[in-house]
């Protein structure tokens, strides 16, 4: 099945090419630009030998990266080697499409689970050399058995850790926010988990989701909001979460953003996805909340969950619920298998928030410092020093007790 193999950044080389010197990243994007719907039309046409002149250019521009620049873009790299193992496959031209597939994994692909499912690669499935690969592929970009051996904590990890606070509403940034954007109203005047469920599809709706592009330099939810509709613009699923997360702070819910890291096993995966764990003082329990897809998470009971929860569910294979109107940007319907066994399943390895939550916490100023908790499963290589400075900014504290990461 093919998959792309560029981003729609590419539109930049518009500009780009104001610039007298062109570096060799500009020169790949040109080249996909140009040539990008090459790829395609080879593919769909099963033309290996167009396919391969196409992909010798791009070598040769590829080859001119730094080294740095050349591990960011091996997603470019892998992929193309992936298309050309399923033309091959399809042509049942089995060593070169093993081979291909090869090349593939060691440029940095790792989508396990596209693997099992991609018909392209029926032809050489049963293949000695592919099973080898499969074996390979799982132990990297298996999401789900990866968390599963993730599954071991230490409950008596007594090492030093700044407390969880949380930001009291009456602070006057907060009640501004509440009051400039009628939080009330917004909230309802249903029961405490109805009026955070109200406020996720506010701020789900009301800003779009944009992955490609950094967050406004400030960062507390009054600007956030207003700069989103001044320059039409959306928020990257950190700014997503830091907008909700004051707006629940406004209206006196406990709430701090989390972090979801994946093991990453290669250091090729640069993505995490960031949601809220908000608590409900009716439920007497911690929620899972995550603005960009709209979700909640529960059993099957109907009762909504925890992050805590998610995560062991997944690792015992125990039934979990996703809200039906979980979507992005409401144009795509999540599922539970994509979004919770295969995006969430490589992304709750490892988990980190802020000690303090509060209004424009991520906000840089001269002097301001903030710190972070991160929980570590027993199974991650790089366990210590204990705590990690950066700049004299950001201390990042670690811990293996969920008691004490989930407890606050």
């Amino acid at each position: 099945m093919k998959i792309k193999v560029y981003l729609l950044l590419v539109l930049l080389v518009g500009m780009q090419q104001l610039i007298a010197q062109t570096t060799p990243s500009q020169k790949i994007d040109e080249f996909f630009k140009q040539k990008a719907d090459g790829f395609d039309i080879a593919y769909d046409n099963k033309d290996v030998k167009t396919y391969n002149s196409l992909l010798s250019e791009y070598l040769v521009l590829h080859e001119n990266l730094p080294t740095n620049e050349k591990k960011e873009r091996s997603y470019e790299l892998s992929n193309i080697y992936y298309n050309l193992s399923c033309i091959y496959s399809l042509l049942d031209n089995k060593i070169s499409a093993i081979n291909s597939l090869k090349k593939a994994i060691d440029a940095g692909y790792n989508n396990y689970g596209h693997v099992q499912l991609d018909t392209d690669l029926d032809n050489i499935r049963k293949e000695k050399e592919f099973i080898v690969l499969n074996n390979k592929l799982k132990l990297t970009g298996d999401y789900l058995f990866i968390l599963k051996k993730a599954n071991k904590y230490n409950l008596s990890d007594s090492r030093p850790l700044p407390k969880f606070n949380y930001q009291s509403s009456d602070n006057p940034n907060l009640m501004a926010l509440r009051k400039g954007f009628n939080l009330d109203s917004i909230a309802g005047q249903g029961n405490d988990v109805l009026k955070i469920l109200n406020l996720l599809q506010w701020v789900h709706n009301l800003i779009p989701h944009d992955g490609n592009h950094d967050n406004p330099e400030v960062k507390n939810a009054l600007s956030m909001i207003n700069v989103c509709k001044k320059d039409d613009r959306g928020l990257n699923c950190r700014g997503l979460a830091l907008v909700l997360n004051e707006c629940y702070l406004a209206m006196g819910i406990k709430s701090r953003i989390v972090t979801c890291y994946p093991k990453d096993i290669l250091k090729i995966d640069p993505d995490c996805h960031v949601i809220n764990s908000v608590y409900s003082e009716s439920l007497k329990k911690w929620l899972w909340i995550d603005p960009t897809f709209n979700a909640f998470v529960m059993n099957e009971n109907g009762e909504m969950l925890s992050i805590e929860e998610v995560r062991e569910r997944l690792i015992n294979d125990k039934i979990l619920i996703l809200n039906p109107n979980a979507n992005w940007n409401n144009k795509q319907t999540q599922t539970k298998e994509g979004y919770l066994k295969n995006y969430m399943a490589k992304n709750l390895y490892m988990l980190e928030s802020p000690a303090t939550s509060e209004y424009n916490m991520e906000t840089h100023r001269e002097g301001k410092t903030i710190s972070y908790i991160k929980l570590l499963p027993l199974d991650y290589d790089n366990q210590k020093p204990d705590k990690v400075e950066s700049d004299g900014k950001i201390t990042v504290y670690k811990t293996n007790n969920p008691k004490v990461f989930w407890g606050n």
